[in-house]
């Protein structure tokens, strides 16, 4: 049998609801980050700085684009005989056919996977937060205290807590109380979600809440853990990380990459981050443009106005257009004349010329105010949009549109349009 000291499991099979039109032909993790990557670049850059070699990537919805991106594993140095990474979506067994319905039940469903390595620890990981983390300080630590289970925690404003798993610890780090969500938390250690187990007492813990319908480490692992005695401790982790789950946070992490001194640096030697990088001709930029502040991608051919954005590979920006404050997906083609402001475009948009983004003022959205709660403009992937309309603010746009489709050629603030078949 093979013996690897710990091994990875990376849940990446989240549909992202909360991203609207971004993720509606693709998992969370494959949303393109920073112009060059994929979210779920970070975590696995992680894994191979921090000596983790053998990592199984779950994945279930849209898991197209995420398993074309991993491949074997080739830029993350993850290509091993032994071990290297994994692609583990649900599958047929003899007795049943199973989609994962929680993140522990998924782990569950790949205890064979597991049991290859017989490791004597395994680090869970979510597929979908933006952050530079050594778990072989974390491991440190969780031997050290000779603990069963060790959760990544990290201090939160305290009106945000209620979001997250909640971590009650003493001064030495043992936790006394965790509460999942709960509506009047009683500290702001909150989990990263990002657990280290001791492999018996994970497998145990599997098998005996196997029967448990949407089994999830949060709701239901670990308070098994806590309530059975088992040696827990909380990792605080005081670094970057951003929970790029909402529109809001997503376009904010971009935005905070390209400050003068970046609070998150994609720049440093000793912690690389690792992608797929395609073959690609050299950017373009012409006499009769401008770029201020902004990260560019490679194949990008500009010749308008670039201020404050996050432009990615083979994007194309027309004569006299203006883009500002945005995110530019790979493949996004910006028209003449267009002003662009405060917009996410996903890969593959064509805008057509004298297209006003970003006009007018805030309203709430007509189509999900609790995804759209932004004064953003969200494009969804491969749409096309006709030349000169207007569309305001917190705005959604999915599909091959026409000008019918923006009466006296607006959209307005707070609306919407999606096509059938395209999902919010």
């Amino acid at each position: 049998m093979i013996k690897k000291e710990m091994i990875a499991m990376l849940l990446a099979g989240g549909q992202g609801s909360r991203l609207g039109v971004l993720t509606a032909k693709v998992a969370k993790p494959a949303v393109a980050f920073g112009g060059k990557y994929r979210i779920i670049d970070f975590p696995l850059s992680n894994c191979i700085n921090s000596g983790v070699d053998t990592v199984g990537v779950l994945t279930q919805y849209q898991p197209l684009r995420l398993n074309t991106h991993i491949g074997i594993g080739i830029p993350w140095d993850l290509d091993r005989n032994i071990g290297g990474v994994t692609v583990l979506p649900p599958y047929e067994q003899s007795t049943s056919s199973e989609w994962y319905t929680g993140t522990a039940n998924a782990i569950y469903q790949n205890l064979n996977y597991m049991e290859m390595y017989n490791p004597d620890y395994v680090l869970i990981l979510s597929g979908d937060h933006i952050y530079k983390m050594d778990y072989e300080v974390m491991l440190n630590f969780h031997k050290a205290n000779n603990a069963d289970v060790t959760i990544a925690t990290m201090p939160v404003p305290m009106e945000e807590a209620s979001r997250f798993g909640i971590v009650v610890a003493n001064e030495d780090g043992a936790i006394r109380e965790f509460e999942e969500k709960p509506e009047k938390p009683s500290s702001n250690l909150a989990s990263m979600g990002i657990y280290i187990f001791s492999w018996k007492v994970l497998k145990e813990a599997l098998v005996t809440l196997s029967s448990q319908s949407n089994c999830d480490f949060g709701k239901h692992i670990i308070p098994y853990c806590h309530e059975n005695g088992r040696r827990m401790f909380a990792y605080e982790y005081n670094g970057y990380w951003k929970d790029v789950g909402t529109l809001g946070s997503y376009w904010e992490a971009n935005m905070e990459l390209i400050d003068i001194i970046p609070e998150f640096n994609l720049y440093e030697e000793y912690w690389k981050i690792y992608t797929k990088s395609d073959t690609i001709t050299p950017q373009y930029v012409s006499d009769t443009s401008f770029i201020e502040k902004s990260i560019i991608g490679e194949g990008t051919r500009i010749e308008g106005e670039v201020r404050s954005s996050v432009i990615g590979s083979n994007v194309t920006i027309g004569k006299g257009a203006v883009v500002k404050e945005s995110i530019l997906m790979d493949g996004v083609t910006i028209g003449e004349g267009c002003v662009i402001e405060k917009a996410i475009i996903a890969e593959d948009v064509t805008v057509g010329k004298g297209v006003n983004m970003g006009v007018g003022e805030y309203k709430p959205s007509t189509l999900d105010p609790r995804v759209y709660a932004f004064d953003l403009v969200t494009v969804g992937e491969k749409s096309v949009i006709p030349d000169h309309v207007q569309i305001g603010k917190n705005t959604a746009i999915s599909g091959v549109t026409a000008p019918e489709d923006y009466p006296g050629g607006k959209l307005e603030s707070g609306d919407a349009i999606v096509k059938d078949g395209d999902r919010t």
